[in-house]
């Protein structure tokens, strides 16, 4: 089924990534807007590094690594070994490729031009169609406090320490003093199908909604706004999110989910292996959200596009 609507998604890591990817391959560019999660950024030896920007743009440019699914396919760290040899720690893995986006994006903010300015240059130049926005301009950084480290930016608890440390809490560090960028504003007010992609709510998702207007925009949208289940069986398809849950008190399950995004959504889709999975007050599906192939990538956007047109 043909689907003509406006649609806007919500992502941030690699299933964000992949459910973008499935999206852009079965909507005219023109209908697609995707917002990424920009609380993960951060500054590494004078770089500014936007991890879930990066991973989204290199997946649709088609460049992704796909064995890691971020970073670009074939890049070497020449740079990298030249570091180590200076002594340094070289805990973040910067390509020699990829260092060449942290640069031009580096230079460009600092010669004034906004990150939504930039990213779409970036998109341009890698050739991806969709509009591309950042949740904000202004830096937002995603903290996480530890039991045993106490609190770590995002970067340094999930890459460094491996996501091993013991979540207590987390807070979005300059969210209250964001702005909502007019692009983003208008994205919202012209979307007629908003969908929050599988990604780690409380690290991929919180901090979008976290944008001072950003949450109220959507909730004054009379669309369909679904969120997909980022955990199947009571496990994360990658990334801390089921460990993250059990520390911080929840249980693993998609009700967990769709109850933390309360009433920005009403709608959900769980995965066929949780199917009994029945939600008061959201409409609700299951199909296989497991995407380990392009095609499946391509066949639940489509799924869930088809379930979201029937809509009555």
């Amino acid at each position: 089924m043909a689907l003509t609507k406006q649609v806007l998604v919500l992502v941030g890591g690699v299933g964000g990534a992949k459910l973008a990817l499935g999206l852009a391959r079965q909507l005219p560019p023109e209908q697609l807007t995707i917002l990424v999660n920009t609380g993960d950024d951060f500054w590494h030896y004078g770089l500014r590094i936007c991890p879930d920007v990066d991973t989204l743009l290199y997946t649709l440019s088609g460049r992704v690594d796909p064995v890691n699914g971020w970073g670009l396919a074939g890049d070497s760290t020449i740079m990298l070994e030249a570091l180590r040899e200076y002594g340094e720690d070289t805990w973040f893995r910067l390509g020699d490729q990829d260092l060449a986006t942290h640069v031009l994006r580096t230079h460009l903010l600092r010669e004034g031009h906004t990150l939504t300015q930039v990213i779409g240059r970036l998109a341009g130049a890698m050739g991806v169609r969709p509009a591309v926005l950042p949740m904000s301009d202004a830096p937002v950084a995603t903290m996480v406090d530890t039991l045993e480290a106490g609190e770590l930016d995002f970067q340094t608890y999930f890459v460094r320490h491996r996501w091993q440390p013991t979540v207590r809490g987390i807070r979005y560090a300059g969210a209250a003093a964001a702005t909502l960028p007019a692009a983003v504003a208008a994205a919202i007010d012209r979307a007629e199908l908003i969908l929050i992609a599988p990604s780690n709510p409380w690290l991929s998702i919180a901090p979008i909604l976290a944008v001072p207007g950003l949450r109220a925009a959507l909730l004054g949208r009379a669309v369909p706004r679904v969120a997909i289940t980022p955990i199947v069986q009571g496990r994360a398809i990658k990334g801390p999110a089921a460990k993250m849950m059990q520390e911080l008190g929840y249980s693993v399950t998609p009700a967990t989910v769709a109850g933390y995004y309360g009433d920005v959504i009403n709608g959900f889709v769980s995965d066929v292996q949780d199917a009994a999975c029945r939600l008061q007050g959201l409409r609700t599906i299951a199909f296989d959200t497991i995407m380990k192939t392009d095609m499946d990538k391509m066949r639940l956007a489509q799924q869930v596009l088809d379930w979201i047109e029937g809509w009555a």
